[in-house]
């Protein structure tokens, strides 16, 4: 099954790939919403377990499917070979830095007086999805990325490896879903109304990997940068939202422990896949 999924990624347009892959993670955003159809609340461990995983998924994602393969495929070697890793890495951080000083949002969990970005009257809810989909433009424009990494033919980019990292993000982006549509229903909107706005927050995902994709089959010397790049981004919303998030109660331990297994998966489907 899964030989037959990679075959025909590699038999069709790069940047369609990439927006299919970002479909699927799209898809699984949607279903994690979905769980509001289910269930009346929300189990805070859980919550925080599986916020943790996303971390963990982040995090390993952002080495073994970016910055490895990124500094593989740069020129020269020692100090040199590093530079594109560092460059890219540090501007990926900065872009989300500022991105979360410019954009209105509220991280799940937070109290509205902890709302961040530019002051604004926008409804909690609306802040709530923008904190998620803050979360989503590095995703999506990792997967892009990496997709044409491979249709530019760099050694270090496998289409393997592309569709490991879109079941990785897919993964974790199913507890995403549910930690957006879940506040909502609690806020009072009904059970359709949060389905939708949770599964929204990951409409950027399609549009930053087809950015991604076809940026990097345009000016194939930046793919190092690029891959660096996203995992810089990801990397500043791990340490900045996901892992604080799951701090902020008594189930620190289990999302820890969420933490490591989001790792473990994330690390086995790269190397499994790549």
């Amino acid at each position: 099954m899964m030989d037959q999924i990679i075959n025909y990624f590699e038999n069709i347009d790069p940047v369609l790939a990439a927006f299919y892959a970002t479909l699927f993670t799209w898809g699984l955003t949607a279903a994690g919403a979905g769980l509001v159809f289910l269930f009346k609340g929300m189990n805070r461990a859980v919550f925080d377990g599986m916020l943790g995983f996303t971390g963990g998924v982040m995090v390993a994602a952002s080495f073994w499917s970016l910055l490895a393969p990124g500094i593989e495929m740069s020129p020269g070697e020692g100090f040199v070979k590093v530079i594109p890793a560092v460059v890219g890495f540090g501007l990926g951080a900065l872009f989300l830095f500022g991105l979360d000083k410019i954009m209105p949002h509220l991280h799940v969990n937070f109290k509205e007086t902890e709302k961040e970005g530019v002051k604004t009257q926008l409804h909690k809810t609306t802040l709530l999805v923008l904190a998620i989909t803050l979360h989503n433009i590095p995703e999506g424009l990792a997967i892009g990325v990496l997709f044409g990494g491979v249709a530019a033919g760099f050694d270090g980019a496998t289409i393997g490896g592309a569709v490991a990292l879109a079941i990785g993000i897919g993964l974790q982006n199913f507890p995403e879903g549910f930690a957006v549509a879940m506040p909502l229903r609690r806020e009072g909107f009904s059970r359709r109304k949060s389905w939708w706005y949770g599964q929204m927050s990951a409409i950027v995902e399609p549009i930053a990997a087809v950015i991604g994709a076809w940026a990097v089959m345009t000016f194939q010397p930046i793919l190092p940068y690029a891959l660096a790049f996203a995992a810089g981004a990801m990397i500043f919303v791990v340490v900045e939202e996901v892992i604080p998030e799951t701090q902020r109660d008594k189930y620190t331990d289990i999302a820890t422990l969420g933490f490591i297994g989001g790792f473990i998966v994330m690390m086995t489907l790269d190397v499994g896949l790549g």
